[in-house]
């Protein structure tokens, strides 16, 4: 696949594609033109890529995993850092739903503006800063 079709089928710009190239994360050959090719699996490839860098994980730390998601087999160490970034994800979810949550109560509250969230006949509280 050419990296105009690559790009369009997975979603992302021809100039991701050429920084994960860059990162190690994603490999072509080139024609005799220069152009680049991909494997008929780099689409799959990109959706892991995007979906391990929306979860945050870093572009090191995906090279270093990606090795072991193709061949399914992890070792000791793969599987501690492995576990390490479950964790951090997992701190940072409950972080995302105790935000939520606190938007949550600000959304009830301001049905109810004269009650909690300051507004009295259109005139924000003084001790709200």
């Amino acid at each position: 696949m050419r990296i105009g079709e690559v790009a369009k089928d997975s979603g992302v710009s021809v100039r991701a594609l050429r920084y994960y190239e860059e990162q190690g994360l994603l490999t072509s050959v080139r024609t005799t033109g220069g152009q680049r090719v991909y494997s008929a699996d780099a689409v799959g490839r990109v959706d892991w890529i995007r979906m391990l860098l929306g979860a945050g994980l870093s572009t090191a730390t995906i090279r270093d995993f990606l090795p072991c998601f193709e061949s399914h087999v992890v070792t000791d160490d793969v599987r501690t850092r492995l576990a390490v970034e479950r964790d951090r994800l997992d701190a940072h979810v409950q972080a995302l739903v105790a935000t939520r949550d606190r938007l949550d109560s600000l959304i009830v509250a301001s049905e109810r503006p004269d009650e909690q969230c300051g507004e009295q006949r259109g005139e924000p509280r003084a001790d709200v800063a």
